[in-house]
């Protein structure tokens, strides 16, 4: 197998080739290594990779029928532990902290046979919709470096979209994998609350709102993924009831009936939406009324604003609790020069939050969950832009040294009130790129971003997908269908990865 052919099959069809003798394990993991040493320099998508353990293991693989044996695979450096290797979670204050065991959920994806390169670049603490942590320097995006690829699974995107690994691990908590989804070109599930538990003690994460799973560049892969990774752990903190047939079998059915979608192009925010996001949708709109079915402008009813105010007093919550275990490990009090402005303001504002204004914030999540149920005994599907924009430049979205010192000075001399202001006024330029993917982490429905427009300026953006929890298997189906259109991006048409393939080395922009 040559390197181009490397790059444009997925993970499923690596496994098939593994499987049929046709290619070893090694020469896959040899030429995930040759990728990744043309690209990373330019993309920092890797920050740390384990090129000879990998290759070890790929060469002493015995190769069964095991899911995505020998297939090449990158771990996501926040959660997705791996025993004996480094997990930062993008702090300077854990550069040298190392796995004591591997998380459950990695445990599962190592006995299907992947093969783990290392790890992948992501904001400290996964706080952001960019990859731009101060401890190993902002990830680029392979449709253009000069952008973003996202985040928090930012490092993840990176490396699919340059064509390092099929597919990648990923988490959200806010829109972490359809995000870098919609910048990227790339297919983004994210799975119903309790759907894939990373194992015990950690299966609370931000209450619920985040998940671990992956990106990918076919359904297919993301649906044999699920088929693999969904459990009901009693130890876990949120369970969802298992889907009782096959994710990749129950993709191909057609619908035993047509839809009834809803849609909208506005922000739940009030903040402005690019003619681009409102093309996006409009095109797979037509699209489904051309199949069929009917869809409507409907607005869900939401307070996106209030939802958002209480999603930052979460993070806040959170952040404070964290910071906490991390002075009792390190024995000292911890300042605002050993942390990023936004983890900072977060854990100053989060000391002043009490139990009852945090727990009424998580009632609030419930009602969303409620008026979002009463949305879907209507309606199959509710459609929006993943993101508002394309990405933006990297750097657009990281706060001056001025910026930050500003909002040190400020945090400190505001009321509690205010400093849930300041909060959200330090979001809002992120916010404004994407303000449509928090909503599905916060009532903890299944949601996807399908890679079906570029702009003129030859960048990416997706369209959202929501449904009923429970119900992924109802959005693969409509993702593999559109999968089979014009509409679906087709990836060999960057030309930062075709100037790679031809030149053997990253293009200089």
């Amino acid at each position: 197998m040559d390197l181009r052919k490397y790059v444009q099959i997925d993970a499923t069809e690596m496994a098939n080739l593994v499987r049929k003798k046709e290619v070893t394990p090694k020469e896959l993991v040899a030429l995930s290594l040759e990728q990744l040493e043309r690209v990373n320099p330019k993309l920092n998508a890797v920050i740390h990779d384990r090129k000879e353990k990998a290759l070890q293991e790929a060469e002493n693989m015995k190769v069964d029928d095991t899911g995505f044996a020998g297939v090449p695979f990158l771990l996501k450096n926040i959660s997705q532990r791996l025993k004996g290797e480094p997990i930062t979670s993008g702090s300077r204050l854990l550069r040298a902290n190392f796995a004591n065991e591997s998380s459950n959920l990695v445990e599962k994806l190592q006995k299907t046979g992947f093969i783990f390169l290392g790890h992948t670049n992501t904001p400290e603490f996964g706080l952001k919709n960019i990859s731009e942590p101060v401890l190993y320097g902002p990830s680029r995006n392979p449709w253009n470096p000069d952008y973003s690829p996202g985040g928090s699974s930012g490092g993840t995107a990176a490396a699919i979209a340059a064509g390092v690994v099929p597919m990648a691990g990923a988490s959200d908590g806010g829109g972490s994998i359809r995000i870098p989804a919609s910048f990227s070109g790339l297919f983004g599930l994210k799975p119903t609350r309790g759907r894939t538990p990373v194992g015990p003690g950690a299966g609370r994460q931000w209450q619920g709102a985040s998940i671990d799973f992956a990106l990918s560049r076919t359904v297919r892969d993301s649906a044999q993924l699920l088929d693999i990774l969904q459990v009901v752990q009693p130890e876990a903190a949120f369970q969802t009831p298992l889907f009782p047939g096959k994710f990749h079998e129950a993709m191909k059915k057609p619908f035993d009936k047509p839809l009834k979608i809803a849609f909208t192009t506005e922000s739940p925010v009030g903040t402005p939406v690019s003619e681009d996001a409102k093309k996006a949708v409009r095109q797979i709109v037509m699209w489904l009324e051309a199949e069929g079915h009917h869809v409507e402008e409907k607005n869900n009813g939401v307070d996106g604003i209030q939802l958002m105010r209480n999603y930052y007093l979460m993070n806040s919550g959170e952040m404070a609790s964290l910071v906490h275990e991390l002075e009792e490990a390190f024995g000292r009090e911890l300042t605002a020069e050993d942390m990023e402005i936004e983890t900072w303001l977060l854990n100053v504002a989060g000391k002043s939050v009490t139990a009852a204004e945090f727990s009424a914030s998580l009632a609030s999540w419930d009602v969303a969950a409620a008026q979002m149920a009463d949305l879907h005994r209507e309606y199959d599907f509710y459609i929006t832009p993943a993101t508002a924009f394309t990405a933006p430049k990297v750097g657009e979205l990281t706060h001056s040294e001025a910026s930050q010192a500003d909002l040190r000075e400020r945090v400190e001399k505001l009321d509690k009130s205010g400093q849930q202001e300041l909060i959200y006024e330090m979001f809002l330029p992120s916010l404004t790129y994407t303000p449509f993917t928090q909503l599905a982490n916060l009532t903890g429905q299944p949601a996807i971003s399908l890679p079906v427009y570029i702009s003129e300026e030859g960048l990416p953006l997706g369209v959202q997908v929501m449904a009923s929890k429970g119900e992924e298997h109802r959005l693969l189906q409509l993702a593999y269908q559109v999968e089979q259109t014009s509409l679906w991006i087709d990836m060999m048409k960057n030309p930062f990865l075709e100037e790679v393939l031809k030149s053997g080395q990253a293009p200089r922009t």
